[in-house]
């Protein structure tokens, strides 16, 4: 099958768009979505598209959440694209994320997960899109995006180290800057995140997962083979793009520094147990769907009070609590002027549901 018919094949089994909820497809399976050049250009550019492909939330900057405090992190969001991208183009009509082809001499994919002759793959897949976007109506306001893989086998399983092995230490260096910044870009995106975690997350796949606000796994499709963790100190390395700094947070010191330490791989039950995923599909449906019924549960909320609400809670962790309250009052205080707040009352004297355009 070629792979355009391999992409159209796959949008006719997915499950159908949810208003305001948009889709980031890894689609690298021979490569169980390794992280290399081209993939992270292509997901930066997928990014921006969501983005692009949205409609505006407001058409006034007095609308959109405030500017942090100087005591807050600064935004990591921004372009990654450098001089080994891909360049990129999209094609609407298909809502078909399409990079153009990038040259490259390497051949085969190694992920930084252990050896397993069932998954390990060394089949070239440069040629080869690797990211899918499935796009709501346009007219819908941007509620959430939903980051997963188009192989059960794996979300993604880490770096390509073959590629890697042919990069000087500066480069490494270069892309490892790169890495932190797409992944920076994730966590720091405006709206909800999902992570759908049907296959393995290891290594720089696991820090994607952490940048989303969600992590969902499990579900009848998951193999018994997913693992969730940090291999990176097996291969003389520690995780570089926020592993050592996400997971403390998310799971708490001890149990990041045992994940860290020992490379010790999680099983899906596992990982929700340890508070990685946060939500497990049952056992008659697939990841997917328990995402999207999470992502269609948020669609009744207004989306500028979502991207409020996300940039609140956020930044005002990093906060000491009487700059996070005050964080917070800014952040409720640029709603009011909002139609959909307007709406809102208007519609619960009308005792009906409010109709939230995003302005």
């Amino acid at each position: 099958m070629s792979e355009q018919r391999r992409l159209l094949a796959y949008h006719q089994t997915a499950p159908a768009p949810v208003d305001g909820v948009h889709r980031i497809v890894l689609d690298r399976p021979e490569a169980r979505n390794a992280i290399s050049r081209r993939l992270l250009a292509d997901l930066d550019a997928a990014l921006d598209s969501v983005l692009a492909h949205a409609a505006k939330p407001t058409s006034s900057s007095s609308s959109l959440p405030p500017t942090p405090p100087d005591s807050a992190p600064a935004s990591r969001a921004g372009s990654i694209s450098g001089p080994s991208s891909a360049s990129t183009h999209f094609s609407p009509a298909s809502l078909t994320f399409t990079p153009a082809r990038a040259s490259s001499s390497n051949e085969g994919e190694e992920q930084e997960g252990e050896d397993d002759e069932d998954d390990a793959d060394t089949s070239s897949s440069m040629a080869s899109s690797t990211s899918t976007l499935v796009h709501p109506a346009p007219a819908d306001p941007l509620r959430c995006l939903i980051l997963e893989s188009s192989s059960p086998a794996a979300f993604c399983a880490g770096a390509d180290l073959i590629e890697r092995r042919t990069m000087s230490e500066s480069e490494v260096v270069d892309f490892l800057s790169r890495l932190r910044k797409l992944v920076g870009k994730l966590a720091d995106f405006p709206v909800p995140t999902i992570a759908v975690l049907q296959g393995s997350a290891l290594g720089g796949g696991l820090e994607l997962a952490l940048a989303c606000d969600f992590r969902v796994g499990g579900g009848k499709s998951t193999s018994e083979k997913t693992r969730i963790g940090f291999p990176e100190t097996h291969l003389g390395i520690i995780p570089g793009a926020g592993g050592t700094q996400r997971a403390p947070r998310l799971i708490g010191l001890s149990r990041a520094k045992e994940l860290v330490y020992t490379g010790k791989l999680l099983d899906t039950r596992e990982a929700h147990e340890w508070g990685i995923i946060d939500h497990l599909a049952d056992e008659d449906e697939e990841a997917m769907q328990r995402a999207l019924r999470l992502a269609q549960s948020m669609t009744r909320s207004a989306p500028l009070a979502l991207a409020s609400a996300k940039k609140a809670m956020t930044i005002g962790a990093d906060l000491e609590l009487e700059k996070a309250l005050d964080w917070e009052e800014s952040c409720y205080e640029v709603l009011l002027p909002t139609q959909d707040r307007r709406e809102a009352l208007i519609a619960f004297a009308e005792k009906r549901k409010p109709k939230f355009v995003g302005r």
